[in-house]
């Protein structure tokens, strides 16, 4: 995210589409939206998706 490839206020692809994007496993997209989260930099708003956060 600090490279740019998800600004500010963008909704995070699904982990389904992460997964296959990054061609990694599902606990691995789960440790890092826990990891985003615990930061502060994405925010999950429910039945509606996980943003990143506006600085």
């Amino acid at each position: 995210m600090e490279a740019g490839e998800f600004p500010p206020g963008s909704r995070l692809p699904s982990r389904r589409e992460l997964t296959e994007h990054y061609g990694v496993t599902e606990p691995v997209i789960d440790r890092a939206m826990q990891n985003l989260r615990a930061k502060g930099i994405t925010e999950t708003l429910p039945g509606v998706g996980v943003y990143v956060r506006e600085r």
